[in-house]
């Protein structure tokens, strides 16, 4: 090929087309270098929180992320836009579990995140993987219960706390998570028992955050309240709302189920799509994710307990003693999670009223 550019031998106009034709091939691997690149990435945690580690994952890789946030709606974005993301950042095992279903993601073979990240906490074909767990625990007034007065889940039907707990809805996901793990452990009736019982202790209409139910013990509307780990923390260092640190104050946390299963944790977690225009790229950012320093960073910012051994917990987290996680697989957990939120209805969790 190269000897036909011979200009003795060749036309000069032959000539300047084969020099087109030779910078346009280099313009076209150059054009897909870039594209390789560059990981897209759709994410449910909010860009400030996942910004820093992004930017070191670019300077340690040359891998160049578009983040785009999707506080709702992100299984339908992909769907209507496929290859539009190479990976998805979740703050529940619920919303993988529905892209999961839905045939949105992709099996993922890695050795790293396998020795990063323990099988409780990834799916059992690599669909998804766990980066961080909070607890689902009880938060517990410090002037009204006693500790030790309540330590299990299945305690919060015992007829003794009428009146006494607060819960957001029962349909939202961190609660549908929890009540999935009751299903997955003790069965759909037993489940559905408890949940009874549970809203028949019930101080006021389901609904608010978790940091509500918080105040609301504050308040002294209630004595027990379910929720995650990180909001006692959010709420004790809040600089802006510093009523909330009162808050925070006014409670202490219980890790339920300790002598048996344990408490039960959900995940922050990531998967690559089904799609993925850069998939090579999409796994090394897991891989980064689930590594010492990210795991460190991102656990700290949202006081979350890293999924990688040995990494350091932030301090404020630590002070709340260590306690045993239920061990079992979230898939398990959100198998049943339509189960549960079945149960939900079933009971009219969310129309209880004092009077009923």
């Amino acid at each position: 090929m190269f000897a036909a550019l011979d200009g003795a031998k060749c036309p000069k106009r032959f000539l300047g087309i084969s020099m087109l034709l030779i910078l346009a091939m280099f313009a076209m691997d150059k054009t897909t270098a870039s594209a390789e690149e560059v990981v897209n990435l759709y994410s449910y945690r909010q860009p400030f929180l996942i910004r820093p580690i992004l930017k070191a994952f670019t300077e340690k890789t040359g891998i160049k992320t578009n983040i785009v946030f999707a506080k709702k709606g992100m299984l339908e974005k992909i769907k209507a836009t496929p290859g539009a993301a190479d990976a998805v950042l979740t703050v529940d095992i619920g919303r993988l579990h529905d892209m999961d279903e839905a045939g949105l993601l992709q099996p993922v073979q890695s050795k790293v995140l396998e020795q990063n990240i323990p099988s409780s906490y990834r799916h059992p074909m690599g669909h998804w993987f766990g980066l961080t767990t909070r607890g689902r625990v009880i938060y517990a007034s410090k002037k009204r219960v006693k500790p030790g007065a309540i330590t299990r889940y299945e305690d919060l039907a015992d007829p003794k706390w009428k009146g006494r707990i607060c819960t957001r809805s029962g349909k939202h996901v961190y609660n549908v998570s929890l009540f999935a793990s009751i299903v997955a452990h003790s069965g759909e009736a037993k489940a559905k028992k408890w949940l009874k019982g549970l809203k028949s202790n019930l101080a006021r209409k389901p609904g608010g955050n978790d940091r509500a139910q918080a105040k609301a013990i504050y308040a002294g509307q209630c004595d027990l309240a379910l929720a995650n780990t990180y909001y006692m923390a959010k709420m004790a260092t809040n600089k802006k709302k510093k009523v909330q640190r009162e808050w925070a104050k006014a409670a202490y946390i219980v890790f339920p189920n300790q002598k048996d299963r344990g408490t039960h944790v959900n995940i922050s977690g990531a998967a690559v799509t089904k799609h993925a225009k850069n998939r090579k790229n999409a796994v090394r950012l897991i891989e980064f994710l689930s590594g010492e320093y990210a795991q460190k960073l991102y656990a700290g910012q949202n006081y979350e307990y890293p999924l990688k051994t040995g990494v350091t917990i932030h301090p404020l987290v630590a002070s709340w003693g260590k306690f045993k996680a239920d061990t079992i697989n979230l898939a398990e957990v959100a198998n049943q999670r339509a189960t549960a939120s079945k149960l939900v209805d079933q009971v009219d969790y969310n129309n209880f009223s004092p009077s009923n």
